[in-house]
């Protein structure tokens, strides 16, 4: 199979397990929102946080794709069992740091004013999901391995079956059924919860059963490595905080919309819903090609590498093309797809507009991103994103929505916010292209 074949087809089955783990907040969404009002007001303030923290956590792990990536190409399957077994040292500490940020939630409760008839209910939401960041931490680490060895199918069945169980489960646990009375948003955690428990016992028989013999994974359990854990931290710590940016910034522009009123904040929640459903198609694309990429990294063949990259960025290209076309000519009938009021429809369809040139520049720079980390260049990427996703995307978007100067006047409407954002994007995309072809440069010298 040829390496653009190969790529293609990692990042389709990658995409369809994306898309399983994102269906699981829609079904909780729909859940929450049939049980009651609260509970859907709880669950988005709840999520929101949970969210925040574990993708945090989860870029400190998602360091270990690259690392495991050029051991396979490097020929060096032993060594790949070994980084498994110290990356449990980092698992074990992001799950405690994840577990007590959840366990504590009270003083984002109150910074963020949420009202106190929500926090208790918000609170006990997160107290049990606390529980499931462990699990779900470590099946992270069974996709990166999975998916360095190429062997993303593994990974995607997991997620799939998991939300075959999770749909069930969270309308059981929160209606209640047969005389049993249900625990309303509560609920809906105790499904995550049982779901990431059997995701990550499903993980570690499939090390145990599975053809992993050449990994060697159980041997006798090393003491902490300082080098292997401080390659790990080198490139997760930025990796996390470049990635929480990104969400913060995404989750903010949400909050200074929503002073705009509810119609603004309702074409806002369709736009960016259909925007993180068009992000998985350049995730899942920088994925597979960072994955192969580091893969020919280790193997010392520097040319195959390059290629991989142009593979990944025609790859993107396409998808991309594809998409925003869809989108640009269907955006009357997509934004009345989510909802009947005509108002927020037509407000939705302007929103989608703008969201073509948003989802373009956002899948150039994700690729640049993860094709970066693969060569050990991440500080730089964190601060680009922290200088441009909130120094101009959500400060020029508040600045354009409520202020305005120097002959604009303010719009008072969420467009500004998308305007900005994807004005930084750009500039974003822009940087990390540059710095992607001076290293590349660079290697190849």
């Amino acid at each position: 199979m040829s390496e653009r074949h190969l790529i293609a087809k990692h990042a389709l089955t990658v995409w369809v397990g994306q898309l399983a783990v994102m269906a699981f907040g829609v079904t909780d969404t729909v859940v929450a929102g049939r049980y009651a009002e609260s509970a859907l007001a709880a669950l988005s303030v709840g999520s929101a946080i949970y969210i925040s923290v574990f993708v945090t956590l989860m870029g400190v792990l998602q360091a270990t794709l690259p690392l495991f990536s050029e051991l396979h190409g490097a020929g060096k399957p032993r060594d790949v069992g070994r980084l498994l077994r110290q990356s449990i040292y980092i698992w074990l500490a992001t799950s405690l740091i994840g577990m007590a940020l959840l366990m504590n939630s009270s003083l984002a409760l109150e910074w963020t004013q949420v009202p106190p008839e929500l926090r208790g209910v918000i609170e006990d939401y997160l107290h049990i999901l606390a529980w499931a960041v462990p699990p779900a931490l470590w099946f992270r680490l069974y996709a990166n391995l999975n998916q360095a060895l190429g062997r993303p199918k593994a990974v995607t069945w997991v997620q799939v079956v998991g939300l075959a169980c999770k749909i069930p489960l969270s309308v059981l646990f929160t209606f209640g059924a047969a005389g049993y009375a249900g625990w309303g948003l509560i609920g809906c955690a105790y499904a995550t919860l049982v779901v990431n428990l059997l995701m990550a016992v499903f993980s570690i028989l499939a090390l145990i059963k599975g053809d992993y013999r050449e990994l060697h994974l159980w041997r006798r359990f090393e003491a902490p490595h300082l080098g292997r854990l401080f390659e790990m931290l080198r490139l997760g710590l930025p990796n996390a905080a470049s990635i929480t940016v990104e969400v913060t910034s995404y989750t903010l522009m949400a909050l200074l919309i929503a002073r705009l009123g509810s119609q603004s904040a309702a074409s806002h929640q369709i736009t960016s819903n259909l925007g993180a459903l068009l992000y998985m198609v350049p995730l899942s694309v920088s994925i597979a090609t960072s994955a192969r990429v580091s893969y020919w990294i280790g193997a010392a063949r520097p040319e195959l590498a390059r290629a991989a990259i142009r593979h990944g960025f025609t790859w993107l290209l396409l998808t991309t093309l594809i998409s925003g076309l869809v989108l640009a000519l269907g955006r009357d009938v997509i934004a009345r797809l989510y909802i009947q009021d005509e108002a927020v429809a037509r407000q939705a369809s302007d929103l989608l507009a703008w969201l073509v040139w948003y989802q373009t520049v956002d899948a150039l720079q994700v690729l640049c991103f993860f094709v970066l980390r693969c060569y050990r260049v991440t500080l730089l990427p964190m601060l680009v994103y922290a200088t441009f996703l909130w120094g101009i995307g959500l400060s020029g978007g508040f600045w354009l929505a409520y202020v305005g100067g120097w002959g604009i006047e303010a719009l008072m409407g969420p467009q500004a916010f998308w305007i900005s954002s994807s004005l930084a994007l750009t500039i974003v995309s822009a940087l990390l292209g540059t710095l992607l072809w001076q290293v590349i440069r660079r290697e190849r010298d």
